[in-house]
């Protein structure tokens, strides 16, 4: 028997209706290891441009990365090797190329210290802080001296080719980089091989005096605790940040370098001057939430004085500033590498136990 068809009973318009399509959209995750956003690149950004415009007040705060950048030159002249062409990453205000041409070698009789290298590219994301002291005689004394504006580093990659640099020096700026092992493996990139990369960070116990002080102020205030000192690494990760790169032959190494203020108000006029001040994405700002009231700041400094104070310090506070350095060495022929495991012929444990005495 043949089926009845519903056709001739159906209305008309419903012959012709049609169902609409429907999209429907999919989060999709971009190419590469996810980054995470720690600290605001375009509120550090404004920090240091204008930091710099003041050249005075800016010049007056460079004893801490004048200092840090002697002791990273000291490691650098060190190694017994001449370097033709070397990149200060993140330059700030030149301070390393000033120290290499003002500060007198250790022997009298030995050469300058610029003399160990040729040419010297500084390069740095602030262009009002990286030619702050281009005047000055100082970028005349080496024998090339450039100087490199930089994108940002959390949107675009480092404009140099690779193997470019025969050393690569950093000091005090990559504790602001929120993908630092995607940077770490672009500075092993325009290393050449068998070449070294040194660098000074601010470690994560750095200004622990200011951070408890912040925070218990804070607390008998507000009632509550808030992020008013970004965070920062670790020595103990820093190691395996620069192994993850493809550096050899690591060297990590911690100081504390200690300065004393007359309050807390003179420290953080300093840390504004300096272009340090907070830039976590995680803030208080007056924009948005109160920020730090008159009452948290005058709290803040009776607590940092009861807790950090120092008995005959003439009223002065201590500031505690950890210091990371690092050196790590791109692959290379003619690097000393480690034994194969297992190709020793003497025993630890027969030493250890005196088995080799008779």
């Amino acid at each position: 028997m043949k089926p009845v068809s519903l056709r001739p009973f159906l209305p008309h318009p419903a012959l012709r209706r049609r169902v609409p399509c429907q999209f429907r959209a999919y989060a999709i995750q971009a190419p590469g290891a996810p980054t995470l956003q720690v600290f605001d690149s375009k509120i550090k950004q404004i920090h240091k441009e204008r930091a710099a415009a003041n050249a005075e007040s800016s010049r007056r705060v460079d004893y801490l990365r004048d200092e840090v950048a002697s002791r990273l030159c000291e490691r650098l002249l060190d190694i017994n090797r001449h370097f033709p062409s070397v990149l200060d990453l993140g330059a700030n205000a030149c301070n390393i190329a000033r120290i290499l041409t003002t500060t007198p070698p250790p022997i009298p009789t030995d050469p300058p210290l610029h003399t160990r290298l040729t040419s010297l590219t500084s390069a740095d994301s602030s262009p009002t802080l990286l030619h702050r002291d281009a005047s000055l005689p100082f970028n005349t004394i080496l024998p090339s001296h450039t100087r490199t504006v930089l994108p940002d580093p959390d949107t675009a990659p480092l404009p140099f080719p690779p193997h470019s640099f025969d050393a690569v020096l950093s000091s005090l700026s990559l504790h602001w980089i929120n993908d630092l092992p995607s940077l770490l493996s672009q500075i092993a990139t325009i290393l050449k091989p068998d070449s070294p990369f040194l660098a000074a960070i601010f470690g994560g116990d750095s200004l622990f005096e200011l951070r408890t002080s912040l925070q218990l102020a804070d607390l008998d205030r507000r009632g509550g605790v808030a992020t008013h000192v970004s965070p920062l690494a670790d020595v103990r990760d820093v190691g395996g940040l620069l192994q993850k790169a493809g550096f050899k032959l690591l060297t990590v190494d911690v100081d504390d370098i200690v300065v004393e203020y007359p309050d807390t108000f003179a420290l953080m006029q300093d840390l504004q001057a300096m272009g340090e001040s907070n830039a976590a994405l995680v803030r208080e700002t007056t924009a948005g939430l109160r920020g730090l009231g008159r009452d948290v700041l005058l709290a803040n400094e009776g607590i940092y004085r009861e807790l950090h104070g120092v008995d005959g310090g003439g009223g002065r506070i201590p500031a505690t500033w950890r210091v990371i350095y690092m050196i790590g060495w791109t692959p290379g022929e003619g690097q000393p590498v480690p034994l194969e495991r297992g190709s020793a012929d003497v025993n630890i444990k027969d030493i250890l136990e005196g088995g080799g005495k008779k």
